[in-house]
């Protein structure tokens, strides 16, 4: 499911990058929802991972801070960027003559400079400080199975749901495939002639 959401969530970034047609609002986005996906499951589940491989679930403090700092922040970050992307269609729907005008690229770019901030100012200092103070300490198998889901189930579904059913992506995404077979890529590079 790691993989899964790893690849699908890349693929939209990279179609949405590579064709020209996409470089809207919305697609711009749900680019930075897909990338926020990517970094609020890789937070937590290599742990995860790690553990289950170990049969260990030790975790230092430092490290469970850290863990707790960027999960905290990219979970508020996907909910603002879905607020967001609301409020895109909105606008598209119900002031359609006016969009190119209200979501311009500054403003597309202020309204996620502006997610990145209800972040760090307001949300993220009082839900650690809520954290770190909950005395309940047990852990049940329903609470392991809710985490998994949001975790992991919602960020692999994502690309499934916002994109890979559009067919502007998978547009992009045939472009993007038959592009790689034009031309090999070495390490991410362009090979050199």
């Amino acid at each position: 499911m790691y993989l899964t959401t790893m690849l699908g969530n890349l693929l939209i970034i990279l179609a949405v990058s590579s064709d020209t047609h996409l470089h809207t609002p919305m697609y711009f986005f749900l680019s930075n929802l897909s990338l926020t996906d990517i970094c609020f499951t890789s937070t937590t589940i290599p742990k995860m991972l790690v553990n289950i491989q170990t049969q260990s679930k030790a975790i230092t403090y430092p490290g469970c801070i850290t863990q707790m700092y960027f999960f905290i922040l990219f979970a508020v970050l996907d909910i603002l960027l879905l607020t967001v992307m609301a409020y895109d269609r909105y606008v598209a729907i119900c002031h359609p003559l006016h969009y190119t005008v209200i979501m311009n690229p500054q403003h597309c770019g202020l309204l996620v400079l502006v997610s990145w901030i209800t972040i760090v100012s307001l949300f993220y200092g009082t839900s650690l400080g809520v954290y770190l103070s909950s005395a309940g300490s047990h852990h049940s198998q329903s609470s392991a199975t809710a985490s998994v889901m949001y975790t992991v189930v919602t960020p692999m579904l994502n690309p499934f749901i916002y994109s890979l059913r559009n067919r502007d992506i998978k547009r992009a995404l045939r472009l993007v495939g038959m592009a790689a077979m034009k031309e090999p890529i070495v390490f991410g590079l362009r090979k050199c002639l």
